[in-house]
């Protein structure tokens, strides 16, 4: 016996069916980041470079 008859047989209502969720799109920066899982050293490895280079402008 299959599910509808039997719910049928029990007084049961249909069962409701599955609806997909949406899924919640990620922000840019998450996006960016999974498709290059480099990309936060290289700007640091800037970041530090321009810093250093700005901090031996400074002293001269």
């Amino acid at each position: 016996m299959g599910e509808a008859k039997r719910r049928k047989d029990l007084g049961l209502p249909p069962r409701d069916k599955k609806t997909k969720k949406d899924v919640n799109k990620a922000g840019f920066i998450s996006n960016l980041s999974a498709k290059y899982p480099f990309l936060p050293f290289i700007l640091g490895g800037v970041l530090l470079t321009v810093l250093i280079v700005d901090l031996l402008n400074y002293y001269k």
